[in-house]
């Protein structure tokens, strides 16, 4: 448990914590990268494990600490809330800053993925009282299964393979060295995970002194900071037209927490202490979000062919987001004690 702080400090501890997050993501990522470039699979595969998974290292980090101090409205908000900003905010300023083509994949096996994980996350958290060990070693375990099995279904041909193996391989060539990305792979990891615990100490506390829920902070302030890396990672990938990498980055993000970020969360520490808005708010709304990519992005005309998510479709998830922020707070104020 966070002990009290004064209020300056608190906000100096969130302001302080996202940029820090943000930087050590940063070179996390940037290392992660450098060891996976040379591996010459398809460029959606590396968007969405090595940039989706690497750029969701804050939520881990963010929400295993949470639940560990029995903050269990600030860790599961922290993941649902990144799922929702991942696809209403970001996926909508990269769709408006370049329209996104989508692969017949993304449609019709990628997001009814996505669904399947949402509402079986609906499920556990709906049955049983809270969110149990045994629910977070599940997850996990449909994590374990899931990813490989959808890496291997979209890893086609070796002509796409080759390709993003001959655009990554003069980047390699200019790395630094595996002795120094190593070293940079570790300091980034240890920037994760103290800029987190700073974060997160510095949310629950500004929460309990301007009198709002944990839940509310961790699925705004929290979330949006974890999110920054997806977002500067989208918006770099939408100006120079790597749709897949755009793509790949958001559901890869979306898969690791929903299964990783909160399995591993709950297995560490159960979550006794659930709110309903979880169930009945928070989790409908990312199921609607997910759908959206497939009705946005599907090509009507011809299933078979690439899609397009066009910036009208960009426009609507940001007009969906702000809606969904204004009904977070309603429901704030006219909780009880609100």
């Amino acid at each position: 448990m966070y002990t009290d702080i004064p209020i300056w400090l608190s906000t100096l501890f969130v302001a302080g914590g996202l940029y820090l997050l943000a930087k050590s993501a940063n070179m996390f990522i940037d290392s992660a990268g450098a060891v996976a470039k040379a591996l010459g699979i398809n460029p959606f595969i590396i968007g969405m494990v090595v940039i989706g998974f690497g750029t969701s290292a804050p939520e881990l980090c963010v929400s295993a600490l949470s639940g560990l101090s029995g903050h269990s409205d600030v860790s599961l908000g922290n993941a649902y809330g990144s799922c929702s900003f991942n696809i209403a905010l970001i996926l909508g300023v990269a769709a408006l800053i370049r329209p996104i083509s989508v692969k017949p994949s993304v449609c019709f096996v990628a997001v009814p993925a996505l669904l399947g994980i949402t509402v079986f996350s609906c499920l556990l958290v709906g049955c049983g009282n809270g969110f149990s060990r045994m629910d977070g070693m599940l997850e996990l375990a449909v994590f374990a299964i899931l990813l490989p099995l959808y890496c291997l279904y979209d890893q086609k041909g070796k002509g796409e393979g080759l390709k993003a193996k001959g655009e990554v391989g003069a980047a390699a060539e200019g790395s630094r060295g595996w002795g120094v990305e190593s070293l940079r792979l570790l300091v980034g990891l240890a920037g994760l995970v103290g800029s987190s615990h700073v974060l997160v100490w510095g949310a629950v506390d500004l929460a309990r002194a301007m009198g709002v829920s944990e839940l509310l902070i961790g699925l705004t302030i929290v979330a949006a900071g974890t999110s920054l890396p997806e977002l500067a990672s989208a918006v770099v990938s939408a100006r120079k037209g790597e749709h897949e990498f755009v793509l790949g980055n958001i559901i890869g993000s979306n898969f690791f927490n929903t299964l990783a970020v909160v399995g591993l969360a709950g297995t560490i520490s159960p979550f006794k202490n659930v709110s309903p808005y979880i169930l009945t708010r928070d989790l409908p709304t990312l199921l609607l979000l997910s759908l959206s990519i497939s009705i946005f992005g599907m090509n009507r005309k011809n299933i078979r062919r690439p899609g397009r998510i066009g910036r009208m479709a960009g426009l609507l998830w940001l007009v969906a987001f702000a809606g969904y922020l204004g009904i977070m707070l309603c429901q704030e104020r006219l909780a009880p004690g609100g």
